[in-house]
């Protein structure tokens, strides 16, 4: 038997298909300084209730790969479904570690730090 969490559908990924230029854009411009930008969470809603668990969460991606647990957030792991698997997106992520969250107010932020090249 499949556990349950393996069964759910990934409800939010169409949802961040619709938000993937915006989140593109934003990416390139968090080399030079963070960025934030405002979700709509009617989106969201509409693609799941989330209940009081809520729609926050912090995915850091070190070089492509998620280092922080997206199990727990069907919104976080959807969106990481999508940035590796998006050709753009892994492009940038290539020698990065980017920091995106969701806060409270549903504003999307996004940090980037280039990793050092060790000679």
């Amino acid at each position: 038997m499949i556990p349950l969490q393996f069964m759910e559908e990934r409800n939010y990924l169409v949802t961040w298909k619709k938000y993937l230029p915006v989140i593109r854009l934003h990416l390139k411009r968090s080399l030079s300084e963070d960025q934030n930008f405002k979700l709509n969470i009617t989106d969201f809603e509409s693609a799941g209730d989330r209940g009081k668990s809520g729609y926050t969460f912090s995915l850091i991606l070190d070089n492509g790969k998620v280092t922080t647990s997206v199990s727990g957030s069907p919104v976080a792991r959807d969106l990481y479904e999508l940035l590796k698997t998006d050709e753009v997106s892994k492009a940038f992520f290539a020698d990065r570690i980017v920091k995106i969250a969701v806060g409270k107010t549903f504003v999307l932020s996004i940090k980037t730090t280039s990793v050092p090249v060790l000679q």
